[in-house]
């Protein structure tokens, strides 16, 4: 079955296309990708994932379905809220 991995920086993003047997797991389709070649800094075992935009709780253990995209996201810089609350006094 065909699914993507897809990780992106501010620099660089990339989308890698992989195949893999059914009942692969979101992890392992991310290790058998080769993502981390592209980008040493991706951890498998640590790094936030998700599908189309919804997180995985439990990568290790969510299997795939055809045509799946996986997202691995980076960590975030700043809160949110701390964020807006920044841009908010910026323009007060």
């Amino acid at each position: 079955m065909q699914v993507e991995v897809a990780y992106a920086r501010p620099d660089k993003q990339r989308i890698v296309p992989v195949k893999v047997p059914e009942g692969t797991t979101v992890l392992e389709a991310v290790k058998l990708s080769g993502i981390t070649e592209v980008f040493p800094e991706i951890e498998p075992d640590a790094i936030d994932m998700g599908i189309f935009g919804k997180v995985v709780k439990s990568p290790s253990e969510q299997a795939l379905r055809e045509g799946d995209r996986i997202e691995l996201y980076r960590p975030l810089k700043i809160d949110p809220k701390q964020a807006r609350l920044n841009r908010a006094r910026k323009k007060g």
